[in-house]
């Protein structure tokens, strides 16, 4: 099975947290990603997401151009180590509820998985296990 840091996504974005929640939204979808990393001066601070954004803005119908991801957002990030298996990183997005995870190597963030990374993942390993079993039940051409 595949580690966290296999299917991450390496070199996550990030914006400020006073940007507002029409530019996050706008740099997500040219990024086409669901999860912008928040950074204040050098640190990461937390994590604004598309379920974010409808649920904590949108729905509120505050002005979304007035609106800034520091009030959205999800902070503090959860971070799971890319050398843990994606088995971790599925139990542990379960366990918190949460659709993404920032991604550490030695303490410092990497990447970003996405619960859809996770399924992916899962979706490959299945596909090859069934390759497998296919090519050990065919019976070989010249043998009864």
């Amino acid at each position: 099975m595949s580690t966290v840091a296999q299917i991450m996504t390496k070199r996550p974005k990030a914006i400020g947290p006073k940007t507002s929640i029409v530019s996050a939204a706008k740099t997500m979808r040219t990024a086409r990603v669901g999860s912008l990393l928040v950074k204040k001066g050098k640190q990461l601070v937390g994590i604004v997401t598309d379920t974010d954004i409808v649920r904590r803005a949108v729905a509120t119908s505050k002005p979304l151009g007035k609106l800034t991801v520091d009030k959205v957002m999800t902070a503090p990030l959860c971070t799971i180590e890319g050398s843990q298996p994606v088995d971790d990183a599925q139990e542990m997005m379960g366990d918190l509820g949460v659709r993404h995870l920032a991604v550490t190597k030695g303490g410092a963030i990497v990447g970003v998985v996405s619960v859809r990374d996770v399924m992916m993942s899962y979706r490959k390993y299945a596909q090859s296990q069934i390759r497998l079993e296919q090519e050990y039940s065919e019976p070989k051409i010249g043998q009864d």
